[in-house]
């Protein structure tokens, strides 16, 4: 009788925290906006922190000769990326919170009959109360010890479930406009650009024309062109600027395309835009931020393209890179995607000891690996003996070899090479 005794207590505690929030959700509403702000705020610090972090960590390699200038402004701009995206993404979260809808009465009856049924059935099957305290002890267990790689398949697992869960819900209400734009956010993060942008125009459809939504079409479509704004793009930014010439996600996008372009005073121009009109919900503190790294990199004069004399004459590596029937048909099927060439050296290390970046489009090509591609002055070509020569098709346009990636590799293969050497990218990572 103990274990039904407890089994009780349980049920009636969820069902209580079920029909709690419809009795308060206008309380809870406001609590959880105010904490959603606070997090937010946070979140953003600790993203500049960082980011002055990593960037005294690249100025000091960079003086004390450890990387090129090439590295370092590329590293530089890669850094600048990952702030300015984190500023985008840190005003979504209020800007949906602010369409909230009140609790239908449905929800509860639903839940508390899905609870009472569940645990009648879990009692049942399970029958004892050490074998339910025994399954998520196990589940627990079993994620510490997955490696890092396995917990990436498993974020991604749960994104497309997360997806799955609201197409299916948009099934059954196909007008509910806040689970179109959730849909819509999250397909952007999965680098599924072209179901983003009918998720957007369907919130459209429901809600009419904003500048917010435009905006956000704006966005997935110049993420979908390799961060390009072509002409297609560019009809949508001056539509979203149209509706509201201060709107942030579109300005936040064209600074932060001019920033990477090293148009910084027009990158300034946009977000101050912003920061004058002070609207809720941005991260003012972030894009002001932004505008002060742009206002020093105007201080500074332009990088030298020279490269140097001894990185030249050090190994040279040409390498023919080409796609696998099958990868190429793949390709053709989606967007234009990243590839990565870099050679890493033969004891386990991960730093590259020369890397090149180029698109699909471009293959076949034959890239030259040298020294004055290292990342530190230290670890180059002229420091090993043999190297591994990868070459990877990056599904999401990060470095690194991740599931979805299609990769062609050549291992064991010495620095004083003189021949072409081939790799075929032929192999999808698993």
């Amino acid at each position: 009788m103990e274990i039904v005794f407890i089994l009780l207590v349980f049920i009636v505690t969820l069902l209580m925290v079920i029909w709690l929030p419809f009795f308060k959700q206008d309380k809870t509403q406001q609590r959880a906006e105010q904490v959603a702000t606070t997090q937010q705020g946070v979140r953003a610090q600790t993203n500049i922190d960082l980011y002055h972090e990593h960037k005294a960590e690249i100025e000091k390699d960079f003086k004390e000769g450890g990387i090129d200038e090439e590295n370092y402004q590329y590293l530089l701009a890669e850094l600048d990326n990952s702030l300015l995206q984190d500023i985008e993404t840190a005003e979504q979260p209020a800007a949906t919170s602010s369409n909230g809808k009140a609790f239908s009465v449905i929800w509860p009856i639903s839940l508390s009959f899905f609870v009472v049924i569940f645990s009648v059935y879990l009692y049942i099957d399970q029958g004892s109360f050490s074998n339910l305290m025994a399954k998520p002890v196990a589940s627990h267990n079993m994620q510490q010890s997955m490696s890092a790689e396995q917990q990436e398949q498993m974020r991604q697992q749960q994104m497309l479930d997360y997806i799955k869960e609201l197409q299916k819900h948009l099934d059954e209400n196909p007008d509910d406009g806040e689970a179109w734009y959730s849909l819509g956010q999250t397909l952007v993060g999965a680098g599924e650009y072209d179901s983003a942008i009918v998720a957007y125009e369907q919130v459209i459809r429901i809600e009419g024309e904003h500048a917010d939504l435009v905006g956000a079409i704006a966005q997935a479509s110049y993420y979908k062109h390799g961060q390009q704004i072509d002409e297609h793009v560019q009809a949508l930014i001056d539509r979203a600027l149209e509706l509201d010439i201060n709107d942030p996600s579109t300005n936040i996008l064209l600074g932060m395309h001019n920033f990477m372009g090293q148009q910084y005073q027009q990158a300034i121009s946009y977000w101050q835009r912003i920061i004058d009109d002070n609207r809720q919900g941005v991260n003012i503190a972030a894009l002001e931020e932004a505008v002060n790294e742009a206002k020093k990199r105007l201080a500074q004069p332009m990088p030298s393209d020279s490269v140097n004399t001894e990185e030249l004459s050090g190994p040279q590596l040409k390498v023919n890179v080409s796609l696998s029937t099958e990868v190429e048909e793949q390709l053709a099927q989606g967007d234009d995607k990243v590839v990565f060439v870099y050679a890493l050296p033969t004891d386990g290390q991960r730093m590259p000891l020369a890397a090149v970046k180029l698109m699909a489009s471009d293959l076949p090509k034959v890239v030259t690996l040298n020294n004055s591609q290292a990342m530190s002055a230290e670890n180059n070509l002229g420091s090993v003996e043999n190297v591994h020569i990868f070459a990877i098709v990056s599904n999401q346009g990060g470095a690194g070899i991740k599931a979805g990636d299609f990769k062609g590799e050549t291992l064991g293969v010495s620095v004083k090479n003189t021949d072409t050497i081939s790799i075929i990218v032929n192999d999808l990572v698993e």
